[in-house]
């Protein structure tokens, strides 16, 4: 079968890589549609790229964050837990992330290309990234099925908000029942001539494919694929110094890339060296692995703190003690496949904090917002994730669930059956 994997960001797709492979060498036929300043990250694995004309992802994220947010203030912050949602919040919450968020990360130039090269190439599976609503549109528009691969929390996608959403929308008499989203994608379709109309697959996929462990997913109503996580770093090179044991706990500090947007909204470089020597107090060796931009006005730092540009997360989480990152996929789904106890930062970015909420609460890891953070109270943290056994135990527990998850390889047979059954369906045959 012919199989299109579509992406909106490079390491989003690195998420995607292992699988695409999986399929490839079970003889199946493999594109990855992204845009063009992601063609090189595809073409790096082997998989042949296909260039989609469309603005930086992080661009229509930033006008998001800049003009979207600011309608109904940060979702994230003083929200009280015993609130009851009102259709009112829930429909203009609605009425801004289709025009803010959804319709700029999928622009009609973007979805209009997809769907023509899948008209020329005619896919049987299209497997998109969350967020990358063009993805569904365009298997809708050709006739195919698609899947949505899963790597983070679903609070990502909003999944829980669209479910209250619908609920309190049934108890509103049918004349004043808006609904933007399926609006948007049913007008969105139609100028495509798809013979098709909005249903909530659209946002859950026919299926998900989850590459998370089974105590981390939520159910979303749909049959879920399980394939394991399979750290992939891109191009890499072990050095020489991770060759070495480390003289003492180690513990890897990494932003990431796409906090560096946030440097309009936080005074990062301040937070940046206020955990450095928060760290350096400790008796701990750092690894930081900074940005050009993070590193930028960074002051001398002791020899028990490396900087570094890159360096292989897979090689060099297995000899950290701990990791303090951005919430990032690939960075936390990492630590995970290595049993890696963890700190994240979160607030950076929209819902970040609310993610860092949630997992907290499953006792996985510590969250810090930044709006709460001082270089006491991230040493606090710091120090709790190093040295409660809980957050070893958890890190141990995550390890052996995903060790337990089918390999990308084992779960293409189920991606096959439920390619045949929903191409099937789609065919009304």
């Amino acid at each position: 079968m012919r199989v299109l994997f579509t992406s909106l960001e490079g390491s989003h797709f690195q998420l995607l890589a292992p699988l695409a492979w999986a399929l490839r060498t079970a003889g199946h036929e493999v594109r990855a549609a992204c845009v063009p300043g992601v063609v090189e990250t595809v073409t790096r694995t082997g998989i042949t790229a296909v260039p989609i004309e469309s603005p930086p992802w992080y661009e229509g994220l930033g006008e998001f964050h800049r003009e979207g947010i600011a309608h109904f203030g940060t979702a994230d912050q003083g929200r009280d837990p015993d609130h009851e949602e009102t259709w009112e919040e829930q429909l203009g919450y609605e009425s801004v992330i289709v025009p803010a968020l959804n319709s700029r990360l999928n622009p009609d130039t973007m979805i209009d290309e997809l769907a023509a090269f899948a008209r020329h190439w005619r896919p049987d599976l299209v497997i998109w990234e969350t967020l990358c609503l063009a993805g569904p549109i365009t298997a809708l528009a050709v006739g195919a099925a698609h899947a949505r691969l899963v790597s983070g929390p679903e609070l990502a996608m909003q999944i829980g908000t669209r479910r209250t959403f619908l609920r309190l929308a049934a108890e509103q008499p049918p004349e004043h029942r808006e609904d933007p989203t399926a609006e948007w994608l049913d007008w969105t379709l139609e100028r495509l001539g798809a013979d098709v109309r909005f249903d909530e697959s659209v946002l859950t996929g026919q299926w998900t494919i989850d590459t998370r462990p089974a105590s981390l997913r939520e159910d979303v109503g749909v049959p879920t694929v399980p394939a394991r996580y399979i750290p992939y770093n891109g191009r890499s090179v072990v050095p020489s110094w991770l060759r070495e044991p480390p003289a003492r706990p180690r513990v890897c500090l990494t932003l990431g890339v796409s906090i560096d947007s946030g440097y309009d909204l936080w005074d990062l470089d301040t937070v940046l060296i206020g955990m450095l020597d928060a760290l350096t107090g400790m008796d701990v060796e750092v690894v930081a692995a900074l940005s050009e931009r993070q590193r930028a006005h960074l002051p001398p730092l002791p020899d028990t703190v490396r900087v570094v540009d890159h360096v292989p997360m897979h090689d060099l989480l297995p000899t950290c003690a701990a990791v303090v990152h951005h919430g990032g996929y690939q960075t936390k789904a990492t630590a995970e496949f290595h049993g890696v106890p963890q700190l994240l930062l979160t607030g950076w970015e929209w819902v970040t904090e609310s993610m860092g909420a949630a997992y907290e609460k499953q006792g996985n890891l510590l969250a810090l917002p930044l709006r709460e953070f001082t270089p006491g109270r991230f040493r606090e943290k710091v120090a709790r994730v190093l040295e409660e056994p809980s957050f070893a135990e958890h890190a141990r527990r995550l390890r052996r669930e995903t060790e337990e998850m089918p390999t990308p390889n084992e779960a293409v047979a189920e991606i096959e059956r439920l390619t045949a059954r929903y191409g099937k369906e789609r065919r009304g045959a």
